[in-house]
């Protein structure tokens, strides 16, 4: 998801969708740690979006 549509949800929308990212990438680590994940970009790019979500989260923080 790119940052500007992230800029454009509310602050409980951003928190519904990182908290779902966590757990997605929580699942996957699951999945890496018993062999059963396939593609480790599945990985990075959650973590990436994480990330993306944290840092739109803050600045609407910010904002006000």
């Amino acid at each position: 998801m790119k940052a500007m549509e992230l800029r454009e949800k509310s602050q409980a929308e951003l928190s519904g969708l990182l908290e779902t990212s966590r757990r997605e990438y929580f699942k996957l680590r699951m999945r890496q740690a018993t062999g059963q994940l396939e593609k480790v970009s599945e990985m990075v790019k959650l973590r990436k979006d994480i990330a993306r979500l944290s840092t739109v989260l803050r600045e609407s923080e910010l904002r006000g």
